[in-house]
């Protein structure tokens, strides 16, 4: 089987220097509701998040260099990078991960422990080419909770052929999301300038390696970094 083709813009790599993103495509996954492996996952990283940051507050976490990283980006939209509230209450707060699907989980455990922004995506409903670019702010799409929504001038996305997957600002879309039947499985990780290369790599495998605990025959098809 041919790796999964991403095409990269020369409109993303002019408008943003030093940023990188991230394709991790899997298959032969599962997707259940949920697993033994990874609730002591989640379990083993509430109880890290909230050893690291004990005694701490959200100014606290503002001033994190992948924090402020992304708080710059989202800043030029008029928005807070919302995954600096879902660290504050997991490990500031002491509310557990969502249960969500295995596959969704696995995701937000890598993407709250490593704050490296994630949208996950069902591969059977992604056709092909991926293509990275940012948003005219023409386009529309439909959210994940099924609204339909333009995309800010200028946010990072990832299409495919029948239109937009993902944005920084807005999201995942509905059409290729993940669900209960999920077999093969895309997740693209987006970073800013101040991230870089190593640690989006590593953000991949490990989000690999945690499909990998409920699904240990996964083939991944494609793990790759684009860097602008």
């Amino acid at each position: 089987m041919n790796p999964l083709p991403f095409i990269v813009s020369d409109a993303w790599k002019t408008q943003y220097p030093s940023a990188v993103v991230g394709i991790l495509a899997m298959r032969d996954v599962t997707n259940p509701e949920s697993h033994p492996a990874i609730e002591a996952l989640k379990r083993e990283k509430e109880t890290e998040l909230r050893t690291r940051f004990a005694g701490q507050d959200r100014a606290a976490l503002k001033n994190l260099d992948r924090i402020k990283a992304y708080e710059a980006y989202y800043g030029t939209f008029g928005k807070t990078y919302h995954v600096l509230l879902q660290l504050e209450s997991i490990a500031l707060k002491g509310k557990p991960f969502a249960s969500t699907g295995a596959l969704v989980q696995i995701m937000f455990v890598a993407e709250i422990g490593n704050l490296i922004l994630t949208a996950g995506h069902d591969l059977d409903h992604v056709v092909a080419p991926l293509t990275l670019d940012i948003a005219k702010g023409t386009e529309s799409y439909m959210l994940y909770n099924g609204k339909p929504q333009t995309p800010k001038q200028s946010d990072m996305m990832i299409s495919d052929a029948e239109g937009i997957t993902s944005t920084v600002i807005l999201g995942p879309d509905q059409r290729t999301r993940i669900h209960a039947g999920t077999k093969n499985v895309l997740f693209a990780a987006y970073a800013p300038a101040g991230i870089g290369k190593e640690a989006m790599r590593m953000h991949l495998e490990e989000i690999k390696n945690g499909v990998m605990l409920i699904a240990p025959d996964a083939a991944t098809e494609l793990l790759e970094v684009y860097e602008a």
